[in-house]
């Protein structure tokens, strides 16, 4: 393993190219990434860098929005089975039949969404980013695709008279057992649940903590305790681990696994640099529209 290491390094190198991996991917794969974050981060790194190959360890939404904001540049994704069950939930021409039943309505679209959802929103969010975004356009009437989990949380902060929630979401964060949470937190008694908006209501209820991937992090690092539930994707515990040696870490009984995440390998990133392997391409129309959608947020979120 070590030496595929010292191949992709030595051919990232010879490609101009740069290496980038979403939390959630195997500890390998964020152990070679030059940069390792949550999807927002992701594609700032990507729309910003100066390599002119991006190989996106992540899933097929994340690697579109990076060739959306830098269509001259490469976009490789290792392994072109890694989709997002969330993302196939909706696609244009749901929303376009949203937008006639809610023509007043602002489309905001959860950045876990195809290029061609976002080509037909109004503005992108991600779940760090969501409320601020959703208190900036100051809308009576916002539909928000296509997590309704992320929806509702926002909805319950924000108060918008008319939030219109498609019925799509993470199957990773939706059937997470709630007896499980409760378990842990009897046993443990001074234990800090931690959890991803992207679950359900009743789960969200048990959380000391609510925030994007990234956040969680954040918080772990800054917190003083040293007992944590984790309720999301397991994959987080590897940064979590390294950055907080000293502190316990708890997950759910069953395993918070993304299956499309884990499919990218070393072989896959290696293969992927040496053949150029599973450029990301998108229809120039669809493209230009979805920029609109991905640049309105990169500003509102400043």
């Amino acid at each position: 393993m070590q030496n595929l290491k010292e191949k992709i390094q030595k051919l990232k190198l010879e490609k101009n190219a740069i290496i980038l991996a979403h939390y959630y991917q195997n500890d390998d794969i964020q152990e070679i990434a030059d940069f390792v974050g949550d999807s927002y981060y992701l594609s700032k790194v990507a729309k910003e860098c100066m390599q002119q190959t991006i190989v996106f360890c992540g899933v097929k939404f994340m690697a579109e929005s990076a060739k959306i904001l830098s269509p001259e540049k490469t976009v490789l994704l290792p392994n072109i089975e890694s989709g997002c069950t969330m993302a196939e939930m909706i696609n244009g021409e749901d929303v376009r039949q949203l937008k006639k039943e809610h023509p007043k309505a602002k489309v905001v679209c959860y950045i876990n969404s195809t290029a061609e959802v976002k080509a037909e929103s109004d503005i992108c969010c991600t779940s760090s980013n969501a409320l601020k975004i959703i208190n900036k356009l100051n809308s009576d009437e916002i539909i928000f695709i296509p997590d309704k989990n992320l929806g509702g949380y926002i909805n319950e902060k924000a108060h918008v008279k008319n939030m219109i929630l498609w019925n799509g979401f993470c199957r990773v964060h939706e059937f997470v057992n709630v007896d499980e949470i409760m378990k842990v937190k009897n046993e443990h008694k001074h234990i800090k649940v931690l959890v991803h908006p992207e679950c359900n209501k009743e789960v969200r209820k048990l959380a000391d903590f609510i925030g994007s991937t990234g956040g969680i992090i954040d918080y772990v690092k800054k917190d003083t305790d040293e007992k944590y539930m984790i309720v999301t994707e397991e994959g987080i515990l590897y940064s979590l681990r390294n950055n907080n040696p000293n502190k316990q870490f708890i997950t759910p009984k069953t395993p918070m696994t993304c299956c499309s995440m884990k499919k990218n390998t070393l072989n896959d990133v290696y293969e992927s640099l040496l053949n150029k392997q599973h450029e990301v391409t998108i229809d120039e129309n669809i493209r230009k529209a979805a920029h609109k959608c991905l640049i309105a947020m990169h500003e509102m979120a400043r």
